[in-house]
């Protein structure tokens, strides 16, 4: 089977074949989260250097699978994830494929505050 490249319009009907089951597929979509540290300054999405949200579409075999695409694909575009993953069931907004894929990356820079290294808020109250 021909995987459909992202330049290709999928079927108008491809939502409601998954959802009756005419159109079968192995895998299940999840969103991936995951906050880190981009570390290269020149990418394609525009954030700079620095903390950062990855979020990311997958479809996956399960949640270990959508877990491990977010911090394979966040690594080959420069983005450092030290910690959890949070992954959630959501809604596709593309077709599955023949295999597991990531679609809709976006990177969400913060600045993390003084405050939140110093465990302000966490004093006792006199």
């Amino acid at each position: 089977m021909k995987e459909k490249s992202d330049t290709e319009a999928p079927s108008p009907d491809w939502k409601l074949k998954l959802r009756y089951g005419k159109t079968k597929t192995p895998y299940v979509h999840f969103t991936a989260l995951a906050e880190g540290t981009m570390k290269k300054k020149e990418n394609d999405y525009g954030c700079p250097i620095g903390p950062a949200w990855m979020g990311m579409k997958t479809w996956a075999t399960d949640s270990a699978e959508s877990a491990d695409m977010i911090r394979v694909i966040g690594a080959k575009l420069g983005f450092e994830i030290p910690g959890n993953v949070q992954i959630y069931d959501t809604e596709p907004t593309r077709p599955p494929r023949e295999n597991p894929f990531g679609y809709d990356i976006t990177f969400t820079p913060f600045t993390k505050h003084k405050a939140e290294h110093e465990g302000a808020g966490n004093t006792p109250a006199s």
